[in-house]
């Protein structure tokens, strides 16, 4: 007899989710739809840089920040100042006042010299002074014509370095031709969150698709993390700004809210002959999903999802 079981990592939203729309309303669609909490991608919105009207947001709405995405972006570069080093400690703190326990960062740009020759032993001794875990993400290299540029030095690859914590991005993942399922089984332990997002690699630009969309394995993913163990924290960090409006782009962060739920689920069985846990699981779900939708989840007219069972 197999049982499905859900893991207690929180899935998260993004704010960069909701844009064009700004911070607030990250929150509010995260309450209405029940994420376990907030990602502030620090920005050139106000709200996202202030740190007592963030924790009224999250009072307000019930929801809590969870992570700080350093202002490492080139659309942030003027955010906080130009000194990079200046940017992670202000998220540090901000997360620390905030009680979020991770601060993702990017590697340094290239033309960033000595932040980049110091990235690496840098983010490890930041480390040491604070509970906050900094978990560097995967970038990409750029294609231009014929020919491909690295922008991120030490290296766009974190497999490659020796960061105590990483993020996964997959949209970054199909950027750079990677499996992201490969990359999360070489990063063990060290991968402590997960931006769920997807991408075809076919396009010259990062797409940040709805997981399920493109040609990453999400699904595998989330079941490669239920059955081993993750601890972290799952982020949907996509792209709405094509919404027509506010209530397609609530159902759109709806789907990838519930796409994570039914996947995110490990079963409890012994091995059996004709494809083990796996087969066993996926009967489970779609036996679950056809047989009582209530189970699942309930996405109603306004976008809101409700797990009823």
């Amino acid at each position: 007899m197999s049982s499905v079981q859900v893991p207690d990592a929180p899935v998260v939203l993004s704010t960069a989710s909701v844009y064009p729309e700004k911070t607030p309303a990250a929150f509010e669609i995260a309450a209405k739809l029940g994420y376990d909490g907030i990602e502030v991608l620090v920005s050139t919105d106000p709200v996202s840089q202030d740190v007592d009207m963030l924790r009224r947001l999250s009072d307000y709405h019930g929801v809590p920040i969870l992570a700080v995405h350093a202002p490492c972006l080139i659309f942030t570069q003027w955010v906080w100042g130009r000194e990079p080093w200046g940017k992670l400690i202000k998220s540090k703190e901000m997360a620390e006042a905030l009680g979020a326990r991770t601060v993702v960062v990017h590697p340094a740009f290239r033309w960033q010299r000595e932040y980049a020759r110091d990235f690496e032993t840098g983010i490890s001794r930041m480390q040491e002074e604070t509970d906050v875990v900094f978990a560097v993400e995967n970038m990409y290299p750029v294609r231009m014509r014929d020919r491909e540029v690295v922008p991120y030095a030490p290296s766009w690859n974190p497999i490659e370095r020796d960061y105590p914590d990483v993020t996964l991005d997959l949209s970054h993942a199909a950027m750079s031709h990677s499996d992201g399922l490969e990359m999360a089984k070489r990063l063990g332990d060290r991968l402590s969150h997960v931006h769920l997002t997807d991408g075809t690699g076919t396009q010259n630009f990062d797409e940040h698709l709805i997981p399920g969309r493109g040609t990453q394995p999400c699904a595998d993913l989330l079941e490669h993390l239920a059955t081993t163990g993750y601890g972290g924290q799952i982020v949907l960090e996509v792209n709405t700004r094509k919404a027509a409006d506010s209530e397609t782009r609530h159902l759109e962060l709806a789907e990838a809210l519930a796409f994570t739920r039914l996947h995110f689920a490990g079963v409890s069985t012994d091995p059996v002959a004709d494809g083990g846990p796996r087969r066993e699981r996926t009967t489970l779900l779609r036996e679950t999903a056809e047989s009582a939708p209530p189970r699942t989840f309930a996405v109603s007219a306004e976008g809101t999802v409700a797990q009823t069972g």
